[in-house]
């Protein structure tokens, strides 16, 4: 697929440049206008590409839910919620390339760390808006109403934003042909466990998208580890899961502890090789000039099950929030050149996410698309993205590239 390619980002010629920040968080012109050059000219068509910028403007300046409707209201311009309800909900243009050339300038401009896959709950009622219904959340450990959807975010320790979208249709809406076509679902779209989901919003991007493969941090603790595992690496995506304490694994090291007894509960192997722990010092996002510190340990282990080739080499790596009790945490990682110190800073970009999901995305109308079609609802989560970067770049004081390189206040 091509995409706009920007010039890649030299940190250690960056030029101060100060600006001010926006007490209501809007973002400056000049943020807006580079994502606009960099990406709505991947639009075929002019009308197209006005409405993309309007879009854009009203997601960042419109007060409450980011309707087109209160959009159009705030923008004040004669005709303008037809012709944006066109643009979003029955337009012909793809928000794939949007999505792919989003990652590349974020992968020049913030060098993510990882892509970090977040489960977002949208509570919305009616029965013919995509993918509502009552479904469990795994995140939330409950069933609510309305649509589950997947994040799949690039974050560093400075800002996260979100670059590619993939909604959990459950069986009840792939089952109904009446709602597929009233919300123009497409055909070959199957049903997907959230965790499921999860694993294919990062596949989806390793397959189509031009950019490094970041380790992709996920959480499959209600999911099967050895399924997504296996779907991740013959992707090529690198992982760093989090798990179940009961998830079974064997002990891959013979010198190690444990590995005569077999599978075992992940926690129990940890318990069996807790003097393996190292410190871990990290930055929590909630207070970034606080430094954190824990305990960490990885260890070479195995999935149990038959043999087939060469076994993957994997590694599960757990944190003691205090050494004296169970682990707090644990992961399995295909990572072996990266410290378990180092994977538990990784594994805590989730946090970044999660922060900056509720503190940014929030005003940027992820949760806000009010029509009901499946494409519309894609088109309004690709411009919502791009109105959380600018806003995300502007809290964290970044300016617009001069010359090809990252500039920072």
């Amino acid at each position: 697929m091509n995409t706009t390619v920007l010039g890649k980002c030299d940190p250690a010629h960056s030029v101060p440049h100060k600006r001010s920040v926006s007490p209501d968080g809007e973002a400056p012109d000049d943020i807006v206008a580079e994502l606009g050059a960099a990406l709505f000219s991947l639009l075929g068509r002019k009308d197209q590409r006005r409405r993309a910028e309007h879009y854009l403007r009203g997601l960042l300046t419109t007060q409450g839910r980011k309707s087109i409707r209160n959009i159009a209201a705030h923008l004040g311009r004669p005709g303008l919620e037809q012709s944006l309800h066109h643009f979003i909900a029955s337009s012909t243009w793809d928000w794939h390339p949007l999505r792919a050339a989003l990652a590349d300038y974020l992968e020049h401009t913030i060098a993510p760390q990882a892509w970090v896959i977040q489960p977002m709950h949208i509570p919305k009622a009616g029965k013919y808006s995509v993918g509502v219904d009552q479904q469990f959340a795994p995140h939330l450990g409950q069933v609510v109403r309305g649509q589950q959807v997947t994040g799949a975010w690039l974050a560093s320790t400075t800002l996260s934003a979100p670059v590619n979208w993939r909604m959990v249709l459950p069986e009840s809406w792939i089952n109904d042909s009446e709602r597929r076509a009233r919300a123009e679902v497409p055909e070959r779209t199957a049903p997907e466990s959230a965790e499921e989901c999860a694993v294919s919003v990062a596949l989806d991007m390793a397959r189509m998208w031009d950019i490094p493969r970041r380790p992709a941090v996920l959480d499959l603790r209600r999911g099967d580890v050895a399924a997504a595992t296996r779907r991740l690496t013959s992707g090529g995506v690198p992982f760093l899961t989090r798990i179940s304490p009961s998830c079974l694994l064997s002990v891959a090291d013979q010198a190690l502890p444990g590995h005569r007894a077999g599978a075992l509960p992940a926690r129990r192997i940890l318990e069996l090789l807790k003097g393996m722990r190292v410190p871990a010092a990290w930055h929590d996002a909630a207070e970034p000039h606080t430094p954190r510190a824990s305990w960490a340990a990885k260890v070479p282990v195995a999935l149990p099950g038959p043999a087939t080739g060469t076994p993957q080499r994997l590694f599960l790596v757990g944190e003691w929030a205090d050494p004296a009790r169970p682990p707090s945490a644990l992961w399995l990682t295909c990572l072996p050149q990266m410290s378990a110190a180092s994977l538990v800073r990784t594994a805590k970009l989730a946090g970044r996410v999660e922060r900056d999901c509720e503190r940014i995305g929030e005003r940027a109308g992820l949760r806000d698309f009010a029509g009901r079609s499946f494409r519309g609802w894609h088109r309004h989560m690709t411009l919502a993205s791009v109105a959380h970067t600018a806003i995300a770049l502007q809290a964290a004081e970044y300016a617009p590239r001069r010359a090809g390189r990252l500039v920072r206040a």
